[in-house]
């Protein structure tokens, strides 16, 4: 690619980047568009539609990026939880180092990569016609002494990563912080069910007596002193299906009523057009009433409600003793009474409550296999994408198009845009289906579920945009390529330099772009534009969006990946990383403080699979450098590389062992300290009560409706909601 191609591609996305934001601030403001930009502010009752129309909504005002830099942690971590502080974490932390890398990759790097002479003298007087690669280390001299700053500059970033990811300072976001932020979070929280509860599964059942008998009978045994109560998973599909067709029914009969202008009546005929004339208020409280006298009739015969699965939710007295029985093996056979860290209430996936051991373990494998078809399938856009970058290699597969891409500007952009653009296109289909992939993987928390999606999105992300790109060839060539580890820092220092110029164009695409779609909402916009002439929603029933933290935060892990890797071989792209960064600071703020509620937390367990992707940049970065310095005739240099990724590795067991594990469980001291608080608090009698009925099937409790509930505006199953 050259560099008037790459300018192409970047004049495409600034100009899209600057009319979303234009867009977005003058949509923002008009208060028919409140339910798409500031559905949070909605739900929550601190913003109103107003009437009142004043010139100001009619202009693009930079006020709301005001309103999001001087956000503090606190407010985020108070209204959006620390999940959404740690995603902020990483952004913050990129800015930091790469702010550094860049420092040394535009000042020192770029100048020296540009005084080569390998590959062709930069023509300063045509620059537009230069090749990328003029920017690149591969234009540099083998064996020149200018390659030790190349050198200097992998130490000098390694250092300082390692040296503000491990060690706290004001303001700083790391390992240390976030596990510490993880307990603060922790110690200022009410008591809440799932610290006192866990899940047993695989329970077994002696003939004559049943899953409730048997909790109550083993628990009362082998915990007498701190068992507090139980709660058995039953089977109740049936009564779901019921529950929600009078949920469905009660919506369109609340729509009826307080809408004016829909028709009070309908012909009963055919199509609605002959026939008697029928009520349809009247017509929908019949049918609600009936639905209510089934929900209840099953209700009341438990082998109708759903017949009893060997699972059950056990509540203890205290955080200490649902951990004890949490980690301790609690029977002879190892398969039987099955314990799990049990989720948040509303955070409970109940789908998988009724899988066996041996369910789960295939479901996993299935997972596994579906994976890795979807990673070779996926290997045909990146080909695609591949051609579309070599213009020559296009020209040969559509020989038909080659008078239209002589034209330059074409060219540019099937060359510097198009690549990238279909690449993003085909990419955003990833994370729905890792997500789904993940909810067939056997867990019992959505919460789950959506860690295993980002871990999935990561690494698929690193495999196919990454390596796919890089060592784009067929997919016996990339298995050969790892089936052969010595050779690997070799091939890379060939093939990484070499595509440069599609990563610095997919960063001004997917990130530049990518980003500002995501403030002005394109689709929430458009949807909102097609439902509102016919139905319109209230603000008592609104509901905000949850954040996608599987769709997001692999795209800024890769891109923190791509500024590891590349800050030393091609530091053009530097600048168009920063950049990124700063946008994505701003508008992500924006969006979790006006967009997006969550709808459970992790306690920041998203750090974990931050600190491993870091890890693996650095760690890929350094095989890199190996490579790198062997070919450019600097064989001194490759041999004082080794000691980084020695270094990395233990610096990794160092955070895996000191940790990691507050990630994963509360330690006895936390537990214990936090339940000595509580002795005090007055209310835990009421507080073990409510959690005895927590994790109550919805399904099984009881219907708040009335024949009058609909004109009261009251919900017709507030104690059902999943």
């Amino acid at each position: 690619m050259i560099v008037s191609a790459l300018l192409t591609s970047v004049g495409i996305n600034l100009g899209l980047c600057i009319l979303f934001f234009s867009l977005y601030s003058i949509l923002k403001k008009q208060p028919s568009n409140f339910d798409v930009y500031a559905p949070r502010l909605l739900a929550d009752g601190k913003s109103q539609r107003s009437s009142h129309f004043n010139l100001e909504r009619l202009l693009p005002t930079p006020g709301w990026v005001r309103r999001a830099w001087q956000a503090s942690e606190e407010e985020l971590l108070s209204s959006s939880g620390l999940d959404a502080v740690v995603f902020m974490c990483v952004i913050i932390f990129s800015l930091r180092v790469f702010t550094l890398a860049g420092i040394i990759g535009v000042f020192i790097l770029l100048p020296v990569n540009c005084s080569g002479d390998q590959l062709q003298d930069v023509n300063f007087a045509n620059l537009t016609n230069n090749s990328l690669d003029v920017f690149t280390i591969s234009n540099v001299k083998n064996g020149s002494k200018w390659l030790w700053m190349h050198f200097c500059a992998v130490y000098i970033v390694t250092v300082c990563l390692l040296s503000t990811l491990l060690y706290a300072c004001r303001g700083c976001k790391e390992y240390r912080y976030i596990s510490s932020k993880r307990i603060a979070n922790f110690y200022s929280s009410k008591p809440q069910p799932h610290q006192f509860t866990i899940l047993v599964c695989s329970i077994p059942v002696s003939v004559g007596s049943t899953v409730s008998n048997s909790v109550e009978s083993f628990y009362t045994e082998c915990h007498p002193s701190t068992y507090l109560s139980h709660v058995v998973v039953h089977r109740t599909n049936k009564l779901q299906n019921l529950i929600n067709d009078a949920k469905k029914l009660y919506k369109r009969l609340t729509h009826l009523q307080t809408e004016p202008v829909q028709p009070k009546f309908k012909r009963n005929g055919w199509f609605g057009l002959f026939g008697h004339k029928v009520d349809l208020v009247n017509q929908f409280e019949r049918k609600l009433e009936d639905l209510e006298e089934n929900v209840r009739l099953e209700q009341s015969d438990v082998s109708l409600a759903g017949e009893e699965v060997r699972a059950a939710f056990v509540s203890f007295k205290s955080r200490y003793a649902a951990a004890i029985a949490l980690h301790m093996q609690q029977s002879i056979n190892p398969i039987h009474w099955i314990t799990e860290q049990v989720p948040e209430p509303h955070d409970v996936y109940w789908p998988f409550f009724s899988s066996s051991f041996m369910r789960r373990w295939l479901s996993k494998l299935v997972v596994v296999v579906a994976c890795v078809l979807l990673t070779i399938l996926f290997l045909i856009p990146v080909l695609l994408v591949q051609g579309l970058a070599n213009l020559g290699q296009l020209e040969v597969w559509l020989p038909f198009l080659k008078s239209i891409l002589t034209i330059t500007f074409v060219s540019e952009v099937v060359t510097g845009y198009l690549p990238s653009l279909i690449l993003q296109l085909f990419l955003k289909a990833i994370p729905p289906i890792m997500f789904f992939l993940s909810s067939i993987q056997g867990y019992v928390a959505n919460s789950d579920i959506e860690k295993s999606a980002c871990n999935k999105v990561v690494w698929f992300t690193i495999w196919n945009i990454f390596f796919a790109n890089v060592l784009s060839g067929s997919v016996f060539y990339q298995i050969s390529i790892f089936l052969e580890p010595k050779d690997f820092p070799a091939r890379l220092a060939v093939a990484v330099p070499a595509q440069a110029s599609f990563f610095v164009a997919y960063v001004v695409t997917s990130g530049w772009t990518s980003t500002a779609s995501e403030l002005f909402r394109i689709i929430p916009l458009t949807c909102s534009l097609i439902r509102k002439p016919f139905a319109k929603r209230t603000d008592d029933d609104f509901e905000a969006p949850s954040f996608s933290y599987h769709a997001n935060l692999p795209r800024v892990l890769f891109f923190g990946l791509l500024g590891t890797t590349y800050f030393f071989l091609a530091p053009l792209i530097l600048p168009f990383l920063l950049i990124y960064f700063c946008v994505a600071y701003i508008i992500y703020r924006n969006q979790f403080m006006n967009v997006y509620a969550p709808k459970y937390e992790t306690g920041g367990k998203f750090w974990p699979i931050v600190h491993n992707s870091m890890i693996f940049s650095l760690l890929l970065m350094h095989a890199i450098a190996v490579g790198i310095f062997t070919l450019r005739k600097l064989p001194l240099a490759s041999s004082l590389i080794f000691p980084l990724p020695i270094l990395m590795l233990l610096f990794n067991e160092y955070c895996r062992k000191r940790f990691l594990p507050i990630f994963v469980a509360y330690s006895a001291e936390t537990l214990i300290k936090k339940d000595r608080e509580d002795r005090n608090d007055a209310t835990m009698a009421e507080f073990f009560k409510k959690v005895e009925i927590a994790y109550q099937d919805p399904a099984l409790l009881p219907i708040k409706y009335s024949s009058n509930s609909s004109r009261e505006n009251s919900p017709l199953i507030s104690s059902a909601e999943v």
